[in-house]
């Protein structure tokens, strides 16, 4: 017994754990010394960390190209438009501008989607909008200012496509043609409203270039929607000229006003008009105005106390527009991606579509309070009732100006080019007799104005028509 306790005894168990401790530590110790042996570090006394850079932006070279073609063909469909008055050369500069603007470049730089960058450059100040682009913009107008829409007649690849695949085109009936008018006005200042708010992702606020209906023919790629919306409109377009152009396009509603004041147009007859009528029943887009026939007093007094009425009720209908757009602004700002998430988040029950599922997921990983969301859909929906208040008043005003114009009865002794609807494509110069005459196709042996009867006339044989002393075809 004695021996044990002597072993198990105070001084041991001291001696025991401390001696174990020891040895621990000059094993850890060793460890390392023979790690630092087996794997040297690496030497980064000669390596250079390389520096953070910015990639420098694509280089503007193509869109200074695309910009002298634009201003070259500009140049050149005015030429053939108003001094040559050649139908076949018009149409020729459209398959080029069609394959460059369209395929080539696929329809980007494009005048038309300028206008949501100049409306953003206007209501946002940090926005810089390229120097191409404002000229992309700017130029067809200024031609339009001083010789009319040149700039459909053959440069536009949209209005080439649609011109080249007119082949049986309906005129359609006035009233409907005036009603659907309307539109690119409306599709204008929405396109304004949803540039100006920053309306979307991925620039979603640039509906234009969005809805494109010919975008996706232009990049052969598309989805399935915009790849039909394309389709039908060139069906359409077999048979109502330019459908796009004249019931959609929001620039051409602002090269309308422009050509509406140009100092030179278009002008069908070269010289004198004979009223055959052959230039109305060939322009199928409606932008023939015949001669005016004389009011007897009563109508006219008529005529003056409806348009005194327009003026008076005018103001009235645009206040009223502008009030009932006011009340649409919940319903605009749902098109931004925050006034539509903060809806999802509030009802909670996305239903059966994986699309808000996953935004709802998406913004709940994001541990973000949907007080704070909640408070910027609350913004998002006084901007939008403002920016409604000036989209339903924009679509009075023009209500109202369509009207007080239709009212406005002008003289007219020959038929002329509506100067807003009229896109300068010559198709009515291989109808008019006098230009056919101007351009050699056909000798008068008679005075212009027996070429109304003779072209009125049944057809009969060239022999017959030379001893008549009629036309004879080259």
């Amino acid at each position: 017994m004695s021996h044990w306790s002597l072993v198990i005894g105070p001084s041991s168990l001291v001696r025991g754990p401390v001696w174990v401790l020891s040895c621990l530590v000059l094993l850890l110790a060793v460890l390392p010394a023979a790690a630092v042996e087996r794997f040297r570090p690496p030497d980064f006394t000669e390596h250079k960390l390389p520096e953070t850079t910015t990639p420098e932006p694509p280089a503007p070279f193509w869109d200074y190209v695309d910009l002298g073609y634009l201003a070259v063909a500009l140049g050149l469909a005015t030429h053939l438009a108003l001094v040559r008055r050649s139908r076949r050369g018009l149409l020729a500069l459209s398959v080029i501008s069609l394959a460059w603007l369209g395929f080539r470049r696929d329809g980007c730089i494009c005048p038309i989607g300028a206008i949501q960058n100049v409306a953003e450059a206007v209501a946002n100040p940090n926005y810089v909008m390229p120097f191409s682009v404002v000229a992309f913009f700017a130029l067809p107008i200024l031609v339009a200012l001083f010789f009319g829409r040149t700039f459909c007649a053959a440069v536009c690849p949209l209005g080439a496509v649609q011109e080249l695949v007119a082949v049986r085109p309906l005129r359609t009936p006035r009233w409907l043609d005036h009603c659907l008018g309307l539109l690119p006005y409306v599709y204008l200042g929405a396109a304004v409203v949803f540039a100006t708010t920053g309306t979307g992702e991925d620039r979603a606020p640039y509906v234009i270039c969005k809805y494109d209906p010919f975008v996706g023919f232009f990049r052969l790629s598309a989805s399935a929607t915009m790849l039909a919306l394309g389709l039908g409109f060139l069906v359409l377009g077999l048979f109502v000229g330019r459908p796009y152009c004249r019931y959609l396009c929001p620039y051409g509603a602002i090269l309308k006003l422009c050509s509406r004041v140009s100092k030179r147009h278009v002008r069908i007859p070269p010289e004198e008009c004979i009223k055959c009528k052959l230039c109305e029943d060939a322009c199928p887009y409606g932008a023939i105005l015949e001669p005016t026939v004389e009011q007897s007093p009563r109508e006219r007094l008529r005529g003056r106390r409806r348009l005194a009425i327009l003026l008076a009720v005018f103001p009235l209908v645009v206040a009223v527009g502008a009030v009932l757009g006011h009340f649409t602004g919940v319903a605009l700002s749902r098109v931004h991606p925050q006034a539509a998430l903060a809806e999802l988040v509030a009802k909670d029950d996305p239903g059966d579509v994986q699309a808000d599922i996953d935004k709802i997921e998406a913004f709940r990983n994001t541990r973000r309070p949907p007080e704070e969301l909640y408070a910027k859909a609350r913004a998002l929906h006084e901007q939008f009732a403002y920016a409604g208040a000036w989209l339903g008043g924009w679509i009075g005003l023009v209500v109202g100006v369509k009207l007080v114009h239709l009212s406005v009865r002008r003289r007219r002794d020959e038929y002329q080019p509506d100067r807003g609807n009229c896109v300068s494509c010559g198709r009515c110069f291989w109808y008019c007799p006098e230009e056919q005459v101007r351009a050699g196709l056909i000798t008068v042996a008679q005075p212009p104005s027996a070429v109304q009867a003779s072209s009125r006339a049944e057809p009969t044989s060239d022999a017959s028509n030379t001893a008549e002393g009629g036309c004879a075809t080259k």
